[in-house]
């Protein structure tokens, strides 16, 4: 299966009428055009792959490889780069830019990026676990409890207080309400992984589920 996608930044959040005048909760992200930097084919790579670049910075902050890379696509260097694999060649060509019209409204959508993150938590907070007794002189309020088979180490996955957030994480099938190829934003329903002004990556559903989503909106439109 092909796919198609944009790197982007997140903007914030707001609400916006649909077609049916409906209140809908919306992510805004800033998907100023990117570039192509690369071209991989199955002959040369072993995979079908175009490689984009967004964010320009300063090239002060670029060593020589960067910039040799970009200077390929007669470009400036670039923030953040990334990779769409099985994407539909077609006509691509390295320079070429990727605007906001790659996608179109009710199309479906996940999105990668960076949860926030919430420091050194407990496992009340982290882990959403329940506090002991606070009476009788238990001792046992917000601890994390029994380790369980005593075997002189900490099991991988455990869970044990520690840091919380700062994953990488993808949000999966979320409908894309608006594109907006003048302010190069894109509208998508609901909440996005990151903070405001983290970057994202916006790719076309990769799960057999999307097309039972995008029946399913293409029908809701459909009885306006």
């Amino acid at each position: 299966m092909t796919r198609k996608g944009i790197l982007g930044k997140k903007v914030g959040m707001t609400q916006v009428f649909d077609q049916n005048g409906e209140l809908v909760p919306v992510t805004v992200v800033d998907v100023t055009p990117n570039v192509v930097l690369q071209k991989k084919t199955e002959e040369n790579d072993g995979y079908n792959a175009i490689q984009l670049g967004f964010d320009d910075k300063r090239a002060v902050l670029s060593n020589k490889p960067e910039k040799g890379h970009v200077a390929k696509a007669k470009t400036t260097p670039k923030r953040f780069v990334k990779e769409i694999k099985n994407a539909d060649l077609g006509d691509i060509k390295v320079s070429d830019k990727v605007s906001a019209d790659v996608f179109q409204a009710g199309d479906v959508v996940d999105v990668t990026g960076i949860s926030k993150g919430h420091g050194y938590q407990g496992n009340v907070h982290k882990d959403n676990q329940s506090r002991g007794p606070e009476t009788h002189g238990s001792r046992y309020h917000r601890r994390p409890g029994s380790l369980g088979v005593i075997i002189n180490r900490v099991v991988k996955g455990m869970k044990l207080p520690g840091r919380m957030g700062n994953n990488r994480v993808t949000m999966q099938n979320l409908e894309v309400i608006k594109t907006d190829t003048d302010d190069n934003v894109i509208l998508i329903k609901g909440n996005v992984p990151g903070t405001r002004k983290s970057l994202l990556l916006v790719r076309s559903a990769a799960r057999s589920s999307a097309k039972r989503i995008a029946k399913q909106i293409e029908k809701r439109n459909s009885n306006k």
